[in-house]
């Protein structure tokens, strides 16, 4: 990570709105960044932040396994700020004590503020009771020596608290999500008020200094850029074509996984509209090969980043001396791809998890601190054209991961011919610009139908679309029925062998967007 002037570390100890703490202090124009709990003393130093906050988790602090950050954080000299789980923490490593709850407390919750400074400054006027958010089963029954309470709510009565010397505050509610209406205000009074931070996390000043690092980075050296024409990579190049200009060769590989037409309006689009060098790559064949059988998702996204990166690295062969290889990398996918408390990760991305590590290319990513829609502000302002920035996201697996099992040149062209139907449908009725992301995903099992009063046993396709702000949460659009009805109508009328279409009604957590 680049240090910045300003900059939140929050620590994560496994709560599923973790990222939402970031965004909403990124909404600030103050940089905030997500490591794990284990991250330590050394590196955070390193980071100068210029305050911290203990996030969430499912996890109580008096059990033996329980996730704990070293506690040296404390004598740091930076504002603390601990949210439920981290609140809890706080207290205990401080001196309190946390029990299990009698009564849990989970959902809405009234927050009655006793003292309107700090982290309730600015809110002094009535109502002194606010809506709030609660998720935890445990609660503070002993506060640590030094604190005083700030506020509370029926079921607990240390809900916000202080340290009366020290910069530390803590809160049993969590600010972050949309259903706590001051959280806004609360998050600002830590970020502003107590760590003071200036609003300076700008893409123009994002752009300016990372251009100079790329500069830095590469020298003189020749940089390659996986261009796939999607928003990420299209501002990668951008970014990097105005670092370095002429240094940089774009190369699109067309793995024989894109969506009818693809391929021929990316390149043609980069060849009128960009001053880029594209080289365009035709490895349809070799990524169905190294598909053939595999049906486990990761093991399919892995292969698919081998093959990416074998083929970036033959290319960059042909063009003499090639050191670097740039691409879209987003902070979703970094987060995404960490393990967790020796969990698996998600899933890994191909350009996380997904890459060999006899690579022989470094890695240029200077979106890898960004969420999706910082990366599309960040595009404007390089001056991209609206077509390439507000396309619906397209995963760099392609439809290999939208595929369940097997993937064939058979089940492909079912997709695709489903696929162009749902994006077409989407456009023709207005909701593309709606929605965060539509599309088919074509399922490994047949159903019984009956098609010209004849018995029919086909494939499934399931419709995917949702409502999103950065990906990392999301929940399903609710399109009108009228315009499901026509997507269906169409894709079991047109697309041979689907004879049933379902709609996807699930959220993120506990799904994710993508199916694989």
């Amino acid at each position: 990570m680049s240090v910045h002037n300003d900059n939140i570390i929050i620590l994560d100890f496994g709560s599923q709105t973790t990222q939402l703490i970031a965004r909403r202090i990124r909404e600030q124009k103050v940089y905030s960044e997500i490591h794990p709990y284990t991250l330590s003393l050394d590196k955070l130093k390193g980071m100068e932040p210029s305050g911290i906050i203990l996030a969430g988790g499912p996890a109580s602090v008096y059990d033996d396994d329980a996730p704990i950050s070293d506690q040296s954080i404390f004598e740091l000299g930076v504002p603390v700020l601990g949210i439920c789980y981290g609140a809890q923490l706080m207290m205990q490593q401080m001196g309190g004590r946390v029990e299990q709850a009698k009564k849990r407390e989970f959902g809405k919750a009234e927050l009655n503020i006793t003292y309107t400074a700090g982290l309730f400054a600015g809110m002094e006027t009535a109502p002194s009771r606010h809506q709030v958010w609660m998720s935890h089963g445990d609660r503070i029954e002993e506060v640590a020596p030094g604190f005083v309470v700030t506020a509370d709510s029926n079921h607990s009565p240390y809900a916000a608290l202080r340290h009366e010397e020290k910069p530390f505050v803590a809160v049993q509610f969590h600010p972050e999500v949309a259903h706590t209406l001051i959280g806004t205000d609360v998050l600002r009074n830590f970020i502003f008020g107590l760590c003071n931070c200036e609003p300076t996390w700008t893409m123009h000043s994002f752009i300016e200094s990372t251009v100079a690092d790329i500069k830095a980075k590469a020298g003189s050296d020749k940089v390659i850029c996986a261009l796939s024409g999607g928003v990420d990579s299209s501002v990668v190049a951008a970014m990097v074509h105005r670092a370095i200009g002429d240094q940089l060769t774009c190369i699109y590989v067309n793995n024989g996984l894109m969506r009818t037409g693809e391929s021929e309006s990316v390149l043609r689009f980069f060849r009128e509209k960009t001053d880029l060098q594209v080289i365009d790559v035709h490895a349809e064949s070799y990524f169905l090969d190294q598909l053939a059988g595999i049906a486990d998702p990761e093991e399919k996204r892995k292969r698919i980043g081998y093959g990416f990166i074998k083929i970036f690295e033959e290319e960059a062969g042909k063009l003499g001396e090639v050191k670097y290889l740039a691409q879209g990398t987003l902070y979703p996918d970094v987060i995404e791809s960490v393990v967790f408390r020796g969990k698996a990760p998600i899933k890994s991305h191909h350009n996380v998890g997904g890459l060999p590590e006899r690579m022989k290319l470094e890695l240029i990513e200077p979106l890898r601190e960004l969420f999706k829609d910082e990366v599309r502000e960040l595009g404007l302002e390089l001056g991209l054209p609206e077509e390439a920035i507000y396309r619906q996201p397209f995963p760099g697996p392609g439809l290999g991961i939208r595929i369940m099992g097997d993937v064939t040149e058979e089940r492909l062209h079912i997709l695709r011919q489903a696929d162009v139907i749902v994006l077409d449908e989407m456009k023709h009725s207005g909701w593309y610009r709606k929605v965060w992301q539509s599309f088919a995903v074509l399922l490994p099992i047949q159903t019984v139908g009956v098609m010209g009063d004849g018995r029919t046993y086909e494939n499934v396709i399931a419709i995917r679309s949702v409502d999103s702000r950065d990906a990392m949460t999301a929940d399903w659009s609710q399109l009108p029925y009228d315009l499901l009805g026509r997507i269906s109508t169409r894709i079991v009328n047109e697309v041979r062998g689907v004879n049933r279409v379902v709609y996807d009604i699930s959220s993120k957590p506990p799904s994710t967007i993508e199916w694989e």
